[in-house]
């Protein structure tokens, strides 16, 4: 293994909170792999780039030789987490949940290492607890202690339901981290509270009263709990979310992975650039600063390296390209898809919905009083604009990266 300073700086980098580091260079200190857990409820499993800052994590402890945990939700799924929810989830399906995680296990790999990944389901374990187990679980903490948790006591206070089984939710997360003996459990910044019950069970169950501890009168040494933040989406406002549409999925075409990542703000970069890439951020950083490089060209080497990851190095370059002489040189991209339009003319509303680059005539109206559509190079700010076709092709431009040829059958 790697000298504990390297180890550290590694493991440091991008994280928002270690609970507590004193506890974490003591376990790495004692010289053997550690088990770090991380936990994804299957709820939505389309992996964007703001749930890879997590799995980066976890490739990081890989690295270092550490033993790896995907551990995936399938009961506490069920439950749903009510981590930053205003009201309560619904519950998903048990069929539900083995599609949403065959869903996860197909993406992960872009990033983990197959063969020093071990996938846990918790439901391999969850469902023995039975009555009595749960009971005992239950018995282990307080309401209180649940309602110093910030988004349950702002429910509580607004008189929005909370059902008692959500407060399951943080209790069996933290029973897993009992059963998995978890040095170190990695999570969001909104998982924190969730995260520290897990501590706060492994010293309660490992004493002579707990039923896996009898005889045993030591408790289990807590894990150390790492949290990362919550990546900003390409707005520069709001979490990233697919909800928002301010996402960049990892399964995306490479040219609009790498379009979407050109749009974000320079001083958002540098947050991709250390939660996102193994680069030296802080050296690129200093040379925008100093004004050795132009900040166009460290977000584009940004974007080639992310694209890099999860397409390969030619797509990545190809995407580059690509992007430079459609922006840079004003020409049009080679691969534009063509459509056949019925008839002698359309609405430009219609052609907009109908290329799929709307998913309704509102969306489509809003792109075209904001000035982002153009035909032929003509921008188009007129929503009752009628386009006269034949069989001669036109270019039609949608928002910055959105291109495709029409003509008429």
């Amino acid at each position: 293994m790697k000298p504990l300073d390297e180890q550290l700086k590694l493991i440091k980098r991008g994280a928002e909170e270690v609970i507590s580091e004193a506890e974490l260079k003591a376990k790495l200190s004692q010289g053997r792999p550690l088990i770090v857990k991380a936990g994804f409820d299957p709820s939505a499993p389309d992996i964007h780039l703001g749930h890879t800052v997590l799995i980066r994590k976890m490739r990081h402890f890989q690295d270092l030789g550490h033993e790896v945990h995907f551990l995936i939700g399938d009961f506490t799924g069920r439950i749903g987490d009510p981590s930053g929810r205003s009201k309560t989830r619904k519950q998903l399906s048990g069929e539900e949940v083995k599609e949403n995680a065959k869903t996860y296990k197909k993406q992960i790999f872009k990033i983990l290492d197959k063969d020093k990944t071990k996938i846990d389901f918790n439901s391999d374990w969850c469902d023995g607890l039975g009555t009595e187990g749960i009971f005992d679980l239950a018995a282990r903490y307080t309401v209180a202690r649940m309602l110093e948790r910030d988004d349950f006591l702002k429910r509580y206070k607004g008189q929005e339901p909370i059902s008692i089984l959500e407060f399951l939710y943080p209790l069996i997360q933290g029973y897993d981290s009992v059963v998995m003996k978890a040095d170190v459990e990695l999570g969001g910044t909104d998982q924190k509270f969730n995260l520290l019950v897990g501590r706060d069970l492994q010293r309660s169950y490992y004493d002579q009263s707990g039923p896996q501890g009898k005889g045993n009168p030591m408790p289990q040494e807590p894990q150390v709990v790492i949290t990362m933040p919550l990546l900003v989406g390409l707005d520069g406002v709001d979490k990233m979310s697919k909800s928002l549409n301010n996402y960049v999925g990892i399964n995306e075409d490479p040219g609009d992975m790498f379009g979407k990542i050109m749009s974000v703000s320079d001083d958002l970069m540098w947050k991709y650039y250390e939660l996102l890439t193994n680069m030296d951020h802080e050296a690129i950083k200093k040379a925008v600063t100093e004004g050795r490089e132009h900040p166009r060209e460290a977000k584009a080497s940004l974007a080639e390296d992310i694209v890099s990851q999860y397409h390969g190095d030619k797509a990545a370059k190809d995407a580059r390209a690509s992007f430079d002489a459609v922006f840079a040189k004003g020409e049009l991209p080679e691969d534009m898809e063509e459509f056949v339009i019925n008839g002698p003319g359309v609405g430009i509303v219609d052609l907009i919905k109908f290329v799929g680059f709307a998913a309704s005539g509102s969306e489509a109206r809003r792109l075209v009083q904001q000035g982002a559509v153009s035909i032929d190079g003509e921008r188009v700010n007129d929503p009752s604009y009628m386009i006269e076709i034949g069989s001669e092709s036109h270019v039609l431009k949608a928002g910055k990266r959105k291109f495709c040829r029409f003509k008429s059958d």
